[in-house]
């Protein structure tokens, strides 16, 4: 596989990112991959791109990441969910310059913060086939109940206008808040560990709950004893994450039956 540095365009500002991809030719189907952490915390190193997204190109996808505005030398300013969206969004028009892309067959891959990022851009775009979350946020309130250092050193100095404006800028960024909103034809798989301190795991129980209200196809896989990044079952998780992407991106599998039926 090769490993690019990549700088695109974004609202009018140059964002940084990674990308990965199979050095043979071909049409790939591809992954866009939305990092976690916030500023420099979790931002995307080049062990990134030959680990984390390596391991998806190596299987034989195009794997795309951004620093999102405001990281690793890109303009701008990071908004923890805002306008650093569109960084994502803006990422299948990037990949149609990609030699090798098939941007008719893209999924989405978010972890802890990245899942929030996931889910918002799931709401809000239309290109994706299949999507995967590990740890990821969906509830910012409860997150802030559980950890209310997060709220005085990232929210509150990441989000614009925060204070003026909390319940809106917070509903924005959860996920329970608006599950009606996901499309239905997008198959996600839910990762958690159930030891995950940093992003409890009732914020993917919970979550499931209200896909399955509003019948949104998903798959939710709760790991015993897992930590924040599942490093207890590493493998495993890796395992999951590709078969769920062959399935839907590679194989053209049929969506899930999201009607109640059977004897």
């Amino acid at each position: 596989m090769e490993v690019y540095g990549i700088t695109y365009i974004s609202d009018g500002l140059k964002i940084k990112g990674l990308m990965a991809k199979p050095k043979k030719d071909g049409n790939y189907p591809c992954v866009i991959y939305n990092r976690g952490g916030n500023r420099d915390f979790g931002s995307l190193k080049v062990a990134h791109g030959a680990i984390t997204l390596g391991q998806i190109a190596k299987e034989g996808y195009v794997v795309i990441a951004s620093q999102y505005r405001g990281n690793g030398g890109s303009e701008g300013k990071e908004e923890f969910g805002g306008k650093d969206v569109n960084d994502i969004t803006i990422l299948p028009t990037v990949l149609k310059e990609i030699q090798g892309a098939d941007t008719e067959r893209i999924g989405m891959y978010g972890w802890s913060r990245g899942g929030m990022m996931t889910y918002i851009a799931l709401s809000k775009m239309d290109e994706i086939k299949a999507s995967v979350v590990g740890g990821a946020l969906s509830d910012a309130l409860s997150m802030m109940e559980d950890r209310p250092e997060m709220e005085k050193n990232v929210i509150a100095e990441l989000i614009p206008n925060y204070v003026n404006s909390k319940d809106i800028e917070i509903e924005k960024r959860s996920a329970i808040k608006w599950a009606d909103k996901f499309p239905k034809d997008v198959p996600i798989l839910m990762l958690h560990g159930n030891a995950d301190w940093r992003v409890k795991p009732e914020q993917s129980l919970n979550l499931a709950l209200e896909f399955e209200k509003y019948r949104i196809p998903y798959r939710l896989i709760m790991f015993e004893g897992g930590d924040h990044g599942i490093s207890e079952h590493r493998e495993e998780v890796d395992k999951q994450v590709i078969n769920w992407f062959n399935r839907f991106l590679k194989n053209n599998e049929e969506l899930p039956n999201m009607e109640y039926h059977g004897r």
